[in-house]
């Protein structure tokens, strides 16, 4: 197994690890702090893993198929988290996680037809948003409410206009015959 894949498989167990001082004071109040910390170098490896399977083509289809997996897995149990901790409305998650399921169905089908639809510039900059957005929520500084929001609303109309852009590029993906 190559190092990117590594740092995805690493990834994805330090989602429990997240959770857990996320959700709990086990630490009192620096469990949110280290939360905080946990995400960010969970989401740094997402960074690191995709540059140097790039970078040493080291691209594999294990590696294609967990790192976008381990990418949902992580911001969906923030965002889950941060819901029940009261820092996010409900709504924002089922229309980000809504997003998603449509996208790796539109994937999933364009994979059956033996198309692959890469990652555009409005999903990377989605997810961007959505990992800041997600660090505030969970720094929950009052000082910088409004940035929070702001981001928050960013994040949640770059969901929507990638998911836009996905549906208009590829809905040839939803005809029986594209082959």
């Amino acid at each position: 197994m190559n190092l990117p894949n590594k740092l995805t498989i690493i990834r994805v167990i330090m989602i429990p690890f997240f959770v857990l001082f996320l959700l709990s004071d086990l630490l009192g109040n620096a469990s949110d702090w280290i939360a905080l910390i946990v995400f960010i170098v969970a989401s740094l490896t997402d960074l690191l893993d995709g540059y140097l399977a790039r970078k040493h083509n080291l691209v594999t289809n294990f590696g294609k198929f967990m790192d976008p997996l381990a990418d949902k897995l992580l911001v969906c149990a923030a965002m889950i988290c941060l819901v029940e901790l009261g820092r996010l409305p409900a709504w924002i998650v089922v229309i980000i996680i809504s997003r998603e399921f449509i996208i790796s169905g539109f994937r999933l089908i364009a994979s059956d037809n033996g198309v692959v639809i890469a990652a555009s510039y409005w999903g990377k900059f989605k997810t961007t948003f959505q990992m800041i957005m997600i660090c505030l929520l969970i720094a929950d500084i009052q000082a910088i409410r409004f940035v929070t929001l702001l981001v928050t609303a960013i994040a949640l109309i770059l969901t929507i206009v990638s998911l836009v852009d996905y549906i208009v590029k590829n809905k040839n993906v939803m005809k029986e015959d594209v082959k």
